[in-house]
C-alpha cells in the first residue's frame, strides 16, 4: 500500500516521502498515530504543489539573504570603544555590539549569525563574516575608533 509520510517516521522516511508498506502497518500504526496518510491520486498532486510552493520559498529567502549581503558589503559599522595608548582596547568589541550597530543602521541580523573566532581587541577597521543563510554569507567593515 503507498502512503504519504506526514511526519518523520523512525526507519521508513522524512514528511513528505511516498513510501510503499505493507496494509497492516499502514492501516493499524501509520493512520492511527496520524504519521501517514493514504497515497491518492489528488493528495500526490498536493504534496507536489506543497514541494513546489516550498522551493520557490526557500529560494527567495536565499535571494533576500544574497541582496542582505550584498548590503553589508557596502556597509561600515562605526563602533566606539575606550583604549589604551597602543590602541589595544579595555575589554573587546563582542558580535553583541556588532548586531546593536547593524540595528542603529536599520538592519536587524541574530547576533549568533555574526561570525568572529575572536572578540575586536584592537582599534581600526575589521572585517567580519555575517552567515545570512545556510549557502550565503556576507563581509561587513567594523571599524572601531577611541572613544
Amino acid at each position: 500500500m503507498k502512503v504519504i509520510l506526514l511526519k518523520d517516521v523512525k526507519g521508513q522516511g522524512k514528511k513528505g516521502d511516498i513510501k510503499e508498506v505493507s496494509e497492516g502497518y499502514a492501516t493499524n500504526f501509520l493512520f492511527k498515530q496520524n504519521l501517514a496518510a493514504p497515497a491518492s491520486d489528488s493528495a500526490v498532486k498536493v504534496l507536489d504543489q506543497q514541494k513546489k510552493a516550498e522551493e520557490r520559498k526557500k529560494a527567495q529567502e536565499k535571494n533576500d539573504a544574497q541582496e542582505l549581503g550584498r548590503k553589508l558589503g557596502e556597509l561600515t559599522v562605526q563602533l566606539k570603544a575606550k583604549s589604551g595608548t597602543d590602541g589595544r582596547l579595555f575589554g573587546a568589541v563582542s558580535n553583541k555590539q556588532v548586531a546593536e550597530g547593524l540595528e542603529k543602521l536599520g538592519i536587524k541580523v541574530d547576533k549568533r549569525k555574526i561570525v568572529m573566532d575572536d572578540p575586536i581587541r584592537t582599534l581600526g577597521v575589521t572585517e567580519v563574516v555575517v552567515k545570512l543563510h545556510p549557502e550565503v554569507t556576507g563581509k561587513l567593515k567594523v571599524h572601531v575608533t577611541e572613544e
